[in-house]
């Protein structure tokens, strides 16, 4: 099974990166060497192993990563 996580475009980089904020204060820099899609600072992508593999709509990425807070907000409680 494959996990894919949405990030938001912070910055554009140089050959073929972006630096990506995942949320929590988590930030990397992503390859978006596998998308034809133009990018700029604020879009949406979703990100497999450090590359982005589709720009996504700012909806369903909000909608996506909601669904990992209630994950998040489990496992915390069962600790």
């Amino acid at each position: 099974m494959c996990l894919a996580i949405p990030a938001q475009v912070v910055k554009k980089l140089e050959d073929n990166l972006v630096l990506a904020d995942f949320g929590r204060g988590v930030r990397r820099e992503v390859s978006v060497s596998l998308i034809q899609e133009k990018l700029t600072e604020g879009d949406w992508i979703l990100i497999h192993t450090g590359y982005a593999v589709s720009k996504m709509e700012p909806e369903d990425a909000r909608e996506t990563l909601a669904l990992w807070e209630e994950i998040w907000a489990n496992e915390e409680d069962s600790m």
